[in-house]
């Protein structure tokens, strides 16, 4: 089974996934979700394991060797998002049979599971195939079942912001698969490895640098990289709890992934870099991102709003890394990609918890809650600490490695705007603080703390924020390790 394990990570959660619909219970549908998510937890484990001894996975579909036949190629940068992927899933899915139970309609729920490990399936797909076409395929598949899952939502607001996900993503789709097409026409292959190899052959041809445009403006989409950020706000604040906290911890990160993918080591640094002068475009982006997203995250009065704008300053920081070009950058932002995914799980699934006892994320009405669910505002404080980048925690290594590598070029304003997004994260994190600690409690409302199965996954996802900032080591041995391999490029 060792030797297939490529293949059944996408097949046993691909498989399972109309089995979730066609038992027709929510309890059922869970259960067969939940062993989805831990095979895939368990499979991309296995994965990470053997690269990180044996190097490189190459798995040919059907026996048909590549570039013939469809190629999984696992690398170090892979099975690091396959499984930050995985272990997010394995998070939720505990927390959504409680919130999903609340949020969603009870006839629903199969469909809910179903779509869930569907958006998962794909999510990992994109990580793992060796082949650009199957990229497009696997994003589909993932974005498809998202649009669905946001359109559960209890407010009326979600169909209109699936519906605004919808047509952007199917922009950014089709930009991303004409560039593949154009790759095609000059090239005749759809793997990574002969595109690596035949590219700088035809990189004088005009065809090149227009496809590569085509997939810079589709994946900075996907990804929702400042301006083309405008579907991601509707559909945190919209969508069903467990949705945004699994949303906003891997669509995005695996968008970032295929940026790393297509634009280091299928095109190659020197094309990317020198040629296009994608540092150029990336950086400014970036930065702009990190300080007008922290800015309008201030002004917001709904908190899940407040962290979605939020999570657009974040996958700055994720840009600003890769923009570097540089092995100390591209770590910064790998590193980010595993670190954002366990605090902002976190603090969205604490809004989850709130939403679940008082029906509403508004800031006003979370006055006096940290007496009343003192658990749940724990929990969004040491991961709001996390967010600010305060020393031992994850966010404070993102940005140790994001200054040293502004730092590493001289750089010194990038530098300050690192610190000052810090500040106002700072800032927008202490207005829910002050609210819920310094706010005084209506006492015609009796609140509970939310129940054990929502706030276990949450505080999971905490102590682990904690852990991996006091102890980096592991983290930051693969994600260097993948840098390294990104600026090499494909053997």
């Amino acid at each position: 089974m060792s030797e297939n394990l490529p293949a059944l990570l996408i097949v046993v959660p691909l498989m399972l996934a109309p089995v979730a619909a066609l038992v027709g219970r929510a309890g059922a549908s869970w259960a067969v979700a939940t062993a989805a998510c831990w095979w895939a937890l368990y499979a991309s484990l296995a994965l990470l394991l053997r690269v990180w001894d044996e190097g490189v996975i190459r798995y040919a579909l059907g026996g048909w060797p590549a570039p013939y036949g469809i190629e999984y190629r696992i690398d170090l940068a892979s099975a690091f998002v396959a499984l930050i992927v995985a272990v997010i899933g394995a998070i939720a899915i505990p927390y959504a049979r409680t919130s999903i139970a609340r949020e969603v309609a009870e006839d629903r729920a199969p469909l809910f599971y179903t779509a869930f490990i569907l958006s998962l399936t794909g999510l990992l797909g994109i990580s793992i195939t060796g082949d650009v076409f199957n990229v497009f395929v696997f994003l589909e598949i993932s974005s498809l079942s998202a649009y669905s899952m946001i359109a559960l939502g209890q407010d009326r607001r979600a169909l209109t912001a699936a519906y605004q996900y919808l047509i952007m993503g199917s922009t950014g789709a089709t930009f991303i698969v004409i560039g593949i097409g154009l790759m095609y026409v000059m090239t005749g292959t759809l793997n990574m490895v002969d595109l690596a190899e035949r590219l700088p052959q035809v990189a004088d041809n005009r065809t090149i640098p227009v496809a590569f445009t085509f997939l810079t403006v589709g994946i900075t989409l996907k990804l929702a990289l400042f301006p083309l950020h405008l579907w991601l706000p509707n559909a945190y604040t919209f969508a069903p709890s467990a949705v945004t906290a699994f949303m906003a911890s891997t669509a995005t990160k695996v968008s970032v992934y295929l940026l790393l993918r297509f634009f280091f080591t299928i095109f190659g640094f020197q094309f990317s870099f020198e040629r296009m002068q994608l540092d150029m475009v990336l950086m400014p982006l970036a930065l702009v991102a990190i300080l007008a997203m922290s800015l309008v995250a201030i002004y917001q009065a709904n908190v899940k709003r407040l962290l979605a704008f939020s999570s657009v300053a974040q996958i700055g920081y994720m840009v600003l890394g890769i923009s570097f070009g540089s092995v100390l950058g591209v770590t910064a932002g790998i590193l980010h990609l595993f670190n954002h995914a366990l605090m902002k799980g976190a603090l969205f699934m604490a809004m989850g918890c709130v939403m679940y006892r008082i029906g509403s994320v508004r800031i006003e009405k979370m006055a006096g809650l940290g007496k009343a669910m003192p658990w749940t505002m724990a929990a969004f404080v040491l991961a709001g600490l996390s967010l600010i980048g305060v020393p031992l925690t994850v966010g404070f290594v993102s940005k140790w490695y994001l200054v040293q590598a502004a730092l590493e070029r001289d750089q010194w304003a990038v530098a300050g705007v690192v610190m000052v997004g810090s500040l106002m994260a700072l800032v927008y994190i202490w207005k829910v603080v002050e609210v819920a600690y310094f706010g005084e409690l209506d006492p015609d409302h009796e609140i509970q703390e939310a129940p054990l199965s929502l706030l276990v996954p949450t505080w999971v996802l905490v102590i682990a924020s904690f852990w991996f900032g006091i102890d980096a080591t592991g983290t930051a041995e693969v994600a260097t390790a993948a840098a390294e391999s990104l600026l090499r490029g494909l053997p």
